[in-house]
């Protein structure tokens, strides 16, 4: 197979997802076209050499239904010749699609392709789509579904961890991003979101709370005691998982991750196209694997899918440098660890999503070029990527520095 070469990825900050957000008032299309412009400059592109774009739309609806990526594709001013595809699988979708432009370089299909995401949660509510799966009685009752929050709640139950856990470990992640931050560690990925009259609109991700203390997130109520309890989902949940006598909902807005909008970008190809187009590989892409898991308690498929890419790549744990896990709630992140023994200093170390925000079709390719650009600041080879999928599923993928 054809190495997949990372040349270069770029992301926007992460505006707040409500109203009040700075990027609000930016059409999705507009977030996903300004990445793929940025993209091209920074490479002085020929555009026409990009064979296929993808782009992760988690809800692919209204502003950004019909195939928002070609128009996208467009608005950037790329050459006619370039098709684009969205796709969902919901958290993970950003990342799918990077291995999905990945898989076409690996299998000598293209040269070059473009995978990212971009969500705009502020101006398309999550959920938008709708859906059997939590709306067809049918379909919840065959497979006991229950929200995600009620999942994380369940594995905190589980696996016994407190809410002081949770807490200390959203704490630590909000330290992170700031510390990051503060150090210019995204400076070299994170392009501002331009306005209508090229002035930026934001620049740095809002959704951090720097100052904030642990005294302040213990203060939050549990976001999910009234859903699970008046709403009836903890029955549910229980009937898969009898042997809980009752769930204790430990997860607030503080060890959740945040409701954000943003886009991003990574630019995938081989060797041919690096030489031709004067490219410099940055990482490359060894593996990855998707799995399903069990859909009611729906976040544990990140430590199976880890195992899964490792196994294609002929690697162990003890081969990763580098892990970064989505943060989508703080019990999946300290059970992924627990599961696999990962130590806390090796993931997510400059914070995640609890402290800058999760836009959904984003995400998976904000991962990878967060990563690509911590293993060319410590000089580290190798990182796994992983997310937890609604419905009970995840995704890995594994890179190397070069």
């Amino acid at each position: 197979m054809t190495d997949a070469l990372i040349f270069d990825h770029v992301r926007t900050p992460r505006g707040r997802g409500r109203a009040n957000g700075s990027l609000h008032s930016v059409p999705p299309i507009e977030l996903a076209a300004q990445v793929l412009t940025a993209l091209k400059e920074r490479n002085a592109l020929d555009t026409s050499k990009v064979d296929d774009v993808a782009l992760g739309i988690v809800t692919p609806v209204g502003e950004q239904g019909c195939n928002m990526t070609r128009p996208a594709i467009l608005m950037a001013d790329y050459d006619e010749s370039v098709s684009g595809f969205q796709l969902d699988r919901a958290c993970s979708s950003g990342l799918d699609a990077v291995n999905m432009a990945a898989g076409q370089v690996m299998s000598g299909q293209a040269r070059l392709t473009i995978g990212g995401g971009v969500e705009s949660m502020s101006r398309v509510p999550m959920g938008s789509q709708g859906g059997a799966w939590p709306r067809d009685p049918a379909v919840i009752c065959k497979t006991h579904f229950a929200p995600q929050g009620i999942g994380a709640d369940l594995i905190a139950t589980r696996s016994g961890f407190s809410r002081e856990d949770l807490d200390n470990y959203s704490l630590e992640s909000q330290k992170r991003a700031a510390h990051a931050w503060d150090e210019g560690y995204f400076s070299k990925s994170v392009i501002p979101v331009m306005d209508e009259l090229g002035l930026p609109l934001l620049s740095k991700d809002e959704h951090l709370r720097a100052g904030i203390t642990l005294e302040d997130l213990q203060a939050l109520k549990p976001a999910f005691a009234m859903m699970g309890q008046q709403g009836g989902y903890d029955a549910i949940a229980q009937q898969r998982y009898p042997e809980v006598f009752a769930i204790n909902h430990v997860h607030t807005a503080g060890n959740s991750s945040g409701i954000v909008d943003g886009a991003s970008g990574i630019l995938i190809g081989n060797q041919q196209a690096a030489d031709e187009l004067g490219l410099k590989p940055r990482a490359r892409i060894r593996a990855f694997a998707s799995v399903g898991s069990e859909p009611t308690i729906m976040l544990t498929g990140p430590a199976a899918a880890t195992e899964k890419a490792l196994k294609n790549a002929g690697m162990t744990l003890d081969d990763i440098d580098l892990f970064e896990l989505n943060e989508a709630f703080a019990s999946m992140v300290l059970e992924y660890m627990k599961v696999l023994d990962i130590p806390h200093d090796k993931i997510n170390v400059n914070g995640g999503a609890i402290a800058m925000g999760h836009p959904l079709g984003a995400t998976g390719a904000m991962l990878v070029g967060t990563v690509v650009d911590e293993l060319e600041r410590t000089g580290k080879q190798t990182a796994l990527i992983s997310l937890c999928v609604g419905i009970g599923m995840s995704v890995a993928t594994i890179i190397e520095r070069v």
